[in-house]
């Protein structure tokens, strides 16, 4: 067999394999890269297994090579050796190296293994040759042609319950199927992924919502029980019934809000909308890196916008009501949910910076329709808008134009859906071309209130300032000397008043 490793990375390893085998430490490539590169597809992360104490031998190595270690499982051995190949023709940004311990030979260790696609080994000294043996005790490269993932054996999600979501992600990421019998044994231990540590289920959650087209991917989790063993706080929005504008319940219109995001973030298809309907939507390259901006390490703006989408309507069934009408009202669940969202989060160890922007978005995900009726907004309203969303204004733009697709669904209008979209372009125009409507240069500052008015420090001084703010946003006062006079006429109204 033919491995086809791209330079840069074989220059690398061959300098490895070249340590260790000068150290006699016997060694495999195994696991993801393996399976990658025999895929066709490129990666950084490459996983080798050690005949030895990985944790020994792997700080030498980092210093051979000019890396630097990072231990990972002091109980299992495991360890990282993070590098910039600087002897590399075409030099990467950095290679993670992960080295494993194994004691009984590869063979048991690759039993040892979750599924069989990651379940194969080369031994490393073979690289550079034109074939090389391939140690495939449980046919995964079969399955790796079928497109299939399997667990190695009944006990699989047993040993380790995050290997539950990691089907589903690995699935998704290599679109992949899922084994029947392995689906089946997913289903039966589902309950089991409530007892792993939230920043591994926070980790999987991240990784399988980069992947293009995860609203459908969440649906399949939901299938195989995991998505509400996972956030049990979705359970109670199953079946519960919305306004007749609503084409879904609760529950699945939180799906399909996912796979509009996907839709609008030009990541994914929307079976009830053609290509024309993303058109006019607001896009540009701009936007596109905006959403690609990391917020945390394994995080992204697009991976947290659809998770925002996820738990949006989260507090939608205590909030549940009829009006007086006997119209379905959720009123406050925009509050309650971003309660609620991040409590989740918290649990599952998201970082303090991703609870903020996810319950930024969800606490604020119905202003953008508040802004205006039917009209486009004020730049007051804009002003406001940005002021109280702050960073995750934007996200929440989009977030509505996903929550209006996943509210229609087949019963899109479109001249509706166009409205919206024009309403959405114009704030995002106002606020990319005019920054001074989302946050215009103070032209007055407390100390001049204090001076010119004489008023004594406190609430009042801020509350001014800010009234001073909203009329520049709106263009009434554009000079320090028409804010000072704004302020002397409010003053002189509310002393007549």
């Amino acid at each position: 067999m033919k491995l086809s490793i791209e330079p840069e990375t074989s220059h690398l390893l061959v300098r490895v394999s070249d340590f260790l085998t000068e150290q006699g430490v016997e060694a495999y490539l195994v696991g993801g890269f393996l399976r990658d590169v025999l895929l066709g597809r490129d990666t950084a992360d490459i996983d080798i297994a050690l005949a030895a104490d990985a944790l020994e031998v792997a700080p030498r190595l980092a210093g051979a090579i000019g890396g630097k270690f990072v231990p990972l499982d002091k109980v299992n051995r495991v360890g990282r050796v993070i590098v910039a190949d600087k002897e590399a023709p075409r030099p990467r940004s950095r290679w993670e190296l992960d080295f494993s311990s194994f004691e009984d030979g590869i063979e048991h260790d690759l039993s040892r293994r979750d599924f069989t696609v990651d379940a194969m080994a080369v031994d490393l000294k073979q690289l550079g040759k034109a074939e090389v043996q391939l140690i495939d005790p449980a046919d995964g490269l079969s399955d790796l042609h079928r497109g299939v993932i399997r667990a190695m054996s009944e006990t699989t999600f047993n040993s380790d319950a995050a290997r539950l979501l990691r089907a589903v992600r690995l699935a998704g990421e290599l679109t992949f199927g899922i084994d029947g019998g392995t689906g089946a044994l997913i289903q039966r231990h589902h309950h089991l992924v409530a007892g792993v540590a939230g920043e591994r289920i926070r980790e999987e959650l991240l990784r399988l919502l980069a992947i293009p087209g995860s609203g459908q991917t969440l649906a399949y989790l939901d299938e195989l029980g995991l998505l509400t063993a996972v956030i049990p706080e979705l359970e109670p929005a199953r079946g519960v019934t919305q306004p007749r504008e609503h084409f879904w319940n609760v529950f699945d219109h939180s799906l399909m809000t996912v796979a509009a995001v996907d839709f609008i973030l030009h990541q994914g298809a929307w079976e009830y909308a053609s290509d024309k309907v993303r058109a006019s939507a607001p896009w540009s390259a701009e936007l596109s890196h905006h959403f690609d901006l990391e917020v945390s390490s394994g995080s992204t703006r697009r991976s947290l916008l659809k998770l925002a989408a996820l738990l949006h309507d989260v507090a939608k069934p205590q909030t549940k009501a009829a009006d007086e009408k006997g119209r379905w009202r959720f009123l406050g669940h925009a509050a309650e949910g971003a309660l609620a969202a991040a409590g989740i989060l918290e649990r599952l160890r998201f970082s303090g910076k991703e609870i903020k922007l996810v319950e930024t978005v969800v606490r604020h995900h119905l202003r953008p329709g508040q802004m205006s009726q039917g009209d486009l907004p004020s730049r007051r309203a804009i002003y406001r808008y940005f002021r109280d969303s702050g960073d995750a204004g934007i996200d929440t733009l989009f977030l509505s134009l996903a929550d209006h697709l996943a509210t229609r669904g087949p019963n899109l209008s479109l001249s509706g859906w166009r409205e919206h979209t024009r309403q959405v372009e114009y704030v995002l125009r106002e606020h990319f071309q005019k920054q001074s409507v989302a946050g215009p240069p103070r032209l007055v500052n407390g100390y001049d209130l204090i001076e010119s008015f004489g008023l004594s420090p406190g609430p009042e001084v801020g509350e001014i300032l800010e009234t001073v703010r909203e009329a520049q946003a709106a263009g009434e006062v554009t000079t320090r000397d028409e804010a000072l006079s704004y302020v002397r006429d409010r003053l002189l109204t509310k002393a007549v008043s």
